[in-house]
């Protein structure tokens, strides 16, 4: 059996709950113990796959296809291994689990109450990932923030656990903030006083409280919040705002986190951390050679949680290049032939970025153009790959208003078409084409280049494809489907060979990228980004290039 570790959060939410879970699984990785996570959501929906971006941020796609809470990415970029679905649970599963079952009859009868029926099935999927073996110790992040009415089952579920289970085979960490008043220049405690003394309402006691700051909290704070919240002093974690999420696992080192935890898991051997990659990734990001500005091409860019898995693929693709990648949002909306090189002139790439539905996709199609125009590196991701079709397929193969049938169900040139098999579904949770699926890559392309392989597999979310019935012309007038589904015959890249780097992708890389290994088709923009930006500086200034020699 394996060995549990809660981590709940009190006083406001968005404390970095995912980041301090994920931060102690790699210090747990580092010393040689087989580590998980899990996110447990108190939100009613099934999964986050119909949620607005602006609501939830982006939704993360599991190898095996699964929609789920962004936590589940900084989960697998710091402990460079795959989720499953059985790593994300929400209310609406539960529920829809015990109601599924009350229907066939499983309960015999009984009255179905949210203790014992609604706890028991949290309960099976919280020691779930625990049992074969597979795993030494799971870490399960338990969503929102104590004293919410939503996130009351799951607490009761976390103490029945510590309740059944050996003690040292249980540990609650509570992560909680301590603000500070400039006013008063004082550090205030009693948030966090009353977060952990409305924990214990519940039977659930901390066993660590992990507290955030902007200030140092000095030994003096940190006896009072032990004394006044029933922990060891050495139990008091201080989480001070870091530059980088990638610097907590060694502030977390530092505090002795994971020690403190193993200590309270009846661990009494472990090995020292192996932390050299970890430590040398965040030396590049750190202090990085040179520096390229990247156009993020959207329509959800108030909210850069939309976008956070391209957003830290450019930050591992940067430390790869020892660059560092300076994102510019630019919102589609805003974009128009008028004003596109004011918008965009001086950047070193485009990235044009995923989305559904028709806002700010003529603005896109535009900032398309302008890139293969002017040579500068572009990259389209899923969305983005479609309009890079349609931008080619309208101002060069002449196909007047050539569109996805997704914004114009009456074009005359459906160029992206609705995949044969999603055309019968109507309902809009779970119908895309989601999760792991091959491509086959031509030899000799820049795809080829940048995967150093035929064979790959990429993560995928969407309903529309390229229409092959357009492949002939396309490839005819200089754009190639260079990598296919071998099953499907599905197009999966799109390039131009005679531009320096054009490349749209209809899976989602960044889906895959973490710290120990970059998504390829990142770390080949960035360096194509780094090229752009030193033939720009040696046409402003002829002599750079002999200076630099």
């Amino acid at each position: 059996m394996a060995k549990y570790v809660f981590v709940t959060g009190g006083v406001t939410s968005s404390l970095g709950k995912g980041i301090i879970a994920a931060s102690l699984a790699k210090l747990l990785q580092a010393r040689g113990f087989t580590v998980t996570i899990q996110k447990f959501d108190p939100y009613i929906n099934v999964d986050p796959g119909t949620l607005n971006p602006y609501e939830h941020g982006e939704c993360y796609v599991t190898e095996d296809g699964a929609e789920t809470d962004l936590d589940l990415g900084h989960y697998e970029r710091f402990l460079n291994t795959f989720t499953t679905q059985a790593n994300n649970v929400t209310t609406g599963r539960i529920y829809q689990t015990v109601i599924n079952r009350e229907r066939n009859g499983d309960f015999l009868g009984k009255t179905v109450q949210v203790v014992p029926h609604i706890t028991d099935e949290i309960k099976r999927r919280m020691l779930l990932l625990g049992k074969g073996g597979k795993f030494d110790i799971v870490i399960t992040e338990i969503g929102g923030t104590v004293g919410d009415i939503e996130s009351l089952p799951f607490i009761e579920t976390v103490r029945q656990i510590q309740w059944e289970l050996p003690e040292d085979d249980v540990v609650v960490i509570h992560l909680t903030l301590i603000p500070y008043l400039k006013a008063a220049k004082e550090l205030k405690t009693k948030p966090t006083q009353h977060s952990v003394k409305m924990l214990s309402e519940t039977g659930v006691h901390p066993d660590i409280i992990v507290a955030r700051t902007e200030e140092p909290l000095g030994n003096d704070i940190k006896r009072k919040i032990a004394l006044f919240c029933n922990v060891k002093p050495e139990a008091v974690i201080e989480a001070m705002d870091a530059p980088t999420i990638y610097e907590v696992p060694l502030a977390m080192l530092r505090e002795k986190l994971d020690v403190i935890t193993m200590r309270k898991l009846g661990i009494a051997v472990f090995p020292e951390p192996n932390l050299e990659k970890w430590k040398g990734f965040l030396d590049k990001l750190k202090y990085p050679k040179s520096k390229v500005t990247v156009g993020l091409i959207g329509k959800y860019i108030e909210l850069q949680d939309a976008y956070k898995s391209i957003l830290e693929s450019f930050i591992h693709a940067g430390a790869m290049n020892e660059v560092k990648v300076q994102v510019v949002n630019v919102h589609s909306e805003h974009i128009t032939d008028e004003n596109v090189s004011e918008k965009l002139e001086g950047l070193d790439g485009l990235l044009v970025a995923p989305g559904f539905g028709n806002r700010g996709i003529e603005g896109k199609i535009i900032a398309v153009k302008y890139a293969r125009e002017n040579g500068m590196p572009f990259f389209g991701i899923c969305l983005g790959m479609q309009m890079a079709v349609i931008e080619f397929g309208r101002n060069v193969l002449n196909l007047k208003d050539a569109h996805s049938t997704e914004m114009n169900e009456q074009t005359p040139h459906p160029v992206i078409n609705m995949m044969e098999e999603q055309k019968k579904i109507k309902m809009m949770g779970g119908t895309m084409r989601l999760g792991t699926y091959p491509c086959e890559i031509k030899q000799g392309t820049l795809a080829n280049t940048i995967y150093e392989d035929t064979n790959i597999s990429e993560r995928h979310r969407h309903r529309f494809e390229f229409n092959n019935d357009y492949l002939q012309q396309f490839e005819e007038a200089g754009m190639m489907a260079s990598g296919t589904n071998p099953d499907t015959g599905l197009v999966e890249i799109m390039e131009i060979p005679s531009h320096p780097f054009f490349i749209g992708v209809q899976y989602h890389p960044e889906l895959k990228s973490t710290v120990e290994k970059p998504a390829p088709l990142f770390v080949h923009f960035v360096a194509a980004m780094k090229k752009h930006n030193e033939q720009h500086l040696q046409i402003k200034n002829p002599l750079l290039q002999s200076e630099m020699i």
